[in-house]
């Protein structure tokens, strides 16, 4: 017999959640404003000057805008409570905005090399003057914005966002290098180098966020925790026998869940390993959405892992 599975949560932590999702879809939303504006006038002055570097920043910042609106979204959806269809609530929204993030970002850079390697072998006129002055504005604006986002919190979704605007801001700095170099020497294929830098350099971030984000929707161990330490500690809990069928996966950023059978030696002593196994799962491996079953018995089928105690 199952018995009620005990809760660890309390009722402040869930007001802070919601709070923290409010902070964040705030600071995302005035982030959103900002580069959707500066993308449109960045693009503009990309094509107007014939840069390249220009061109690919405003490219990545209307991709950031999709990337925020798409963020900001998730944050939103993530506040709404639990319902029958949706017992989790729609915490995962802000993990399927990281992977769109990562694969919009992914598509940016195919297009960057891509357009950089015609140039290389064709190279075309450019205006050192407008890049430079607008390369300068927009570090600015990225700056801001990074420093907005880096208020409203550490989150996958915030940081699939931050990671755009980083982005964006390697892209300004690109930008603004090559317009000096355009104007003072005249060198043009110091435009679609610099290009190619950035994307190189974008790319290694993104990986990691796709990497990331495809772990937790296929529901794959956090890579911070050991499932076999994981299945020793239960097993070494006075009163059990062996772990089987363990299972730890994330629900959300910072959101860890484990399901279990333990196999007992009395079922009468099932509420105090339970609570024992509760406090050690948070305090050892920072897991707290627990659920955990209890079964007594030498049925072999019951050993699966080789956690039993000696």
């Amino acid at each position: 017999m199952a018995l009620p599975e005990l809760s660890l949560e309390r009722g402040t932590d869930h007001v802070h959640h919601h709070l923290g999702h409010a902070g964040e879809h705030r600071h995302l939303t005035g982030a959103l404003a900002l580069t959707l504006g500066f993308a449109l006038v960045e693009a503009v002055a990309g094509w107007w000057s014939g840069s390249l570097a220009l061109i690919a920043d405003a490219g990545h910042m209307l991709t950031d805008s999709t990337a925020l609106a798409l963020a900001a979204l998730a944050a939103w959806l993530a506040r709404r409570p639990p319902t029958a269809r949706h017992t989790y609530g729609l915490v995962r929204a802000e993990v399927l905005a990281a992977l769109i993030n990562a694969l919009a970002m992914l598509a940016l850079i195919a297009f960057i090399v891509y357009e950089a390697v015609q140039r290389l072998h064709t190279p075309r006129p450019i205006d050192g003057a407008t890049v430079l002055t607008v390369a300068a504005i927009g570090l600015v604006v990225n700056l801001l914005v990074a420093w907005r986002l880096s208020r409203g919190g550490r989150d996958l979704n915030t940081r699939a966002a931050l990671l755009h605007v980083m982005g964006d801001l390697l892209g300004s700095v690109a930008a603004l290098t090559a317009g000096a170099v355009i104007l003072t020497t005249g060198w043009t294929l110091i435009d679609p180098l610099l290009s190619l830098l950035v994307a190189g350099l974008i790319l290694i971030s993104a990986w990691r966020l796709l990497a990331e984000a495809l772990q937790v929707l296929l529901e794959g161990v956090p890579a911070h925790i050991d499932l076999q330490q994981v299945g020793r500690h239960l097993a070494e809990l006075p009163g059990v026998r062996s772990v089987h069928d363990l299972h730890v996966w994330t629900l959300s950023s910072g959101k860890i869940a484990l399901s279990a059978h333990l196999d007992v030696e009395r079922l009468t002593d099932w509420p105090r390993i339970l609570l024992a196994a509760r406090h050690l799962l948070a305090r050892e491996h920072g897991i707290g959405h627990v659920t955990l079953q209890p079964e007594a018995g030498d049925n072999p089928v019951l050993q699966r892992m080789d956690t039993r105690r000696p």
